[in-house]
């Protein structure tokens, strides 16, 4: 009988290691599972994100000039909105462009197909908005609102395509883009339309 007794402590010494080492890759992932610090260096690349569009807006306006204030002299096609309500619409979509851009440049890839597919996000957003940049100054300024038109309908196929990319990895960037989508597709509308009035 007393024989058995160490065999008995080897158990328990056992048990005790099998159950360290089953506690053990928990406590790895509750310190991988926990949130990143949102450092000053990371808020700051956000404000860059979100003000990028609206420089980019303030930029084009600054040189269209008069050409935007004379807009509302032109023949109007039915359901144009008031000129008051082109700011404020344009605050939100660049407001919302902004946080769309960030959430896509933050997302964490682990495989080279999500890596290009994050690229690929980003060079489509920034060409897209350059398109946003030139479309003020031709139909406004330089008045070739048919070629404006085609240059509006290339900007709404690339806004598009951003679009069914990011459901794919990032909804809610793809949610945030909607509006601006949305509003392009009455722009087309109203660019058309004035330039076939005027």
């Amino acid at each position: 009988m007393p024989k058995k007794a160490p065999a008995k402590k080897t158990a328990k010494k056992t048990t005790k290691k099998t159950t360290a080492k089953k506690s053990a890759p928990r406590i790895k992932n509750s310190v991988k599972g926990k949130k990143e610090k949102f450092t000053f260096k990371k808020f700051l690349t956000a404000v860059g994100f979100i003000v990028l569009p609206f420089i980019v807006g303030l930029v084009s306006s600054a040189l269209t000039g008069d050409a935007m204030m004379n807009f509302g002299a032109l023949k109007q096609p039915p359901l144009a909105p008031p000129a008051w309500l082109f700011p404020i619409a344009w605050t939100i979509l660049y407001f919302l462009m902004g946080i769309a851009s960030y959430l896509i440049y933050k997302l964490k890839v682990k495989t080279p197909d999500e890596k290009n597919l994050k690229k690929t996000e980003l060079v489509l957003y920034f060409i897209q908005l350059i398109f946003n940049f030139c479309w003020t100054i031709f139909f406004f300024r330089l008045e070739l609102r048919f070629f404006a038109f085609g240059w509006l309908i290339a900007m709404w196929l690339m806004i598009l395509a951003l679009i069914i990319m990011c459901f794919k990895n990032r909804k809610s960037a793809a949610f945030c883009l909607l509006p601006y989508l949305l509003w392009c597709t009455f722009a087309a509308y109203l660019n058309i339309m004035i330039a076939i009035l005027n």
